[in-house]
């Protein structure tokens, strides 16, 4: 009788015969300690809570005394808000109506941020920000904000204003001298000829799958730890198949993922792997697939027959829909 039952766990389970035998030991386990509670509950009769007057009073006086305490606790701000994520925060149906209209960051206020669709708090934490001494330079900049979201900063990008003069105002501006122009020589009394201003090279869209770390570390927010973390979850994975698995990458902050998918394309292939031939240890390699899941597959095969499309996974319990999603377009039928 046991080994009958115990065949039939290993077959549903699709485990190996230990495996089974451990899987009843703990359904042994689990069935006796629910018998003991049902029979603890029956046999053993439940006393009344005696409740003397002394006690409730004593109940009653220290319950006055933690909502006298409560009450005179100062408030910061509502709870609720508190509890809120992020995400939450700035969701489009939580955010109030917003306006837009061109606005310099450097110099907004915090009622202007808010009139612009952004929350007290994050408006405050820029406003701190500034106060320390923070400038923004450049668009992007408003990304190194802490918890400034993408989307929002999408939505405002169009309208941020940033003068040509603000660099050097904010250095305390070139010094002036009267009845002197700027480029005296001392030496000689003759103009310095101009110097050719050198414009930034425009960054052009390139293939992710393809590019090197100097490209990337062109980028705004993409250091070379960061280059190497996004060339080392590339080959892992054997090719990107949409810029939307950026954000699967360790490490890279917001700024860094705008730009990732600004500019990188996904114009090549992914390295495929041959499921009806592949080891275990071969499946085991790619991110998506755990050392499990890589042996029930290849268990399955070996079953059941060569596997033909994604589809044909599907039968495999250990692999959930989203798995076999994200890993369908990294096999070769």
């Amino acid at each position: 009788m046991f080994r009958r039952l115990q065949s039939l766990v290993s077959d549903y389970f699709r485990v190996s015969y230990h495996e089974g035998r451990g899987i009843l030991a703990l359904l042994a386990f689990v069935l006796i300690a629910l018998l003991t509670t049902v029979l603890y509950k029956r046999l053993m009769p439940t006393r009344p809570v005696d409740t003397s007057v002394t006690d409730q009073k004593k109940l009653d006086s220290l319950l006055t005394l933690m909502q006298d305490e409560e009450a005179t606790q100062p408030r910061y701000g509502r709870s609720e808000d508190h509890d809120r994520t992020d995400a939450e925060r700035f969701s489009p149906h939580t955010r109030r109506a917003a306006e837009r209209f061109l606005f310099n960051p450097n110099t907004v206020s915090v009622a202007d941020w808010e009139r612009l669709g952004v929350p007290q708090w994050m408006a405050e934490r820029i406003d701190k920000y500034r106060s320390k001494g923070g400038q923004f330079r450049q668009k992007t900049d408003l990304l190194k904000i802490y918890n400034f979201p993408p989307t929002l900063y999408a939505e405002l990008e169009p309208y941020i204003t940033l003068p040509q003069n603000n660099a050097s105002a904010a250095n305390g501006g070139t010094r002036q001298y009267e009845n002197r122009p700027a480029s005296f020589s001392y030496a000689s009394g003759n103009r310095y000829p101009d110097r050719p201003r050198t414009e930034r090279a425009v960054l052009q869209p390139f293939d992710i799958n393809t590019v090197d770390s100097a490209q990337l570390v062109a980028l705004n927010g993409i250091g070379p730890a960061s280059a190497s973390r996004i060339l080392k979850f590339r080959n892992a994975l054997g090719g990107f198949v949409s810029s939307a698995q950026f954000a699967d990458i360790y490490g890279l902050d917001s700024m860094g993922r705008v730009e990732l998918t600004r500019l990188g394309q996904v114009r090549s292939a992914p390295r495929r792997i041959s499921i009806n031939t592949a080891s275990a240890t071969d499946l085991d390699k790619h991110p998506f697939l755990s050392r499990r899941q890589a042996e029930v597959i290849v268990r399955y095969r070996e079953q059941h027959g060569a596997y033909t499309s994604a589809e044909s996974l599907k039968p495999i319990r250990i692999l959930d829909a989203p798995t076999i999603e994200k890993i369908a377009p990294y096999l070769e039928f």
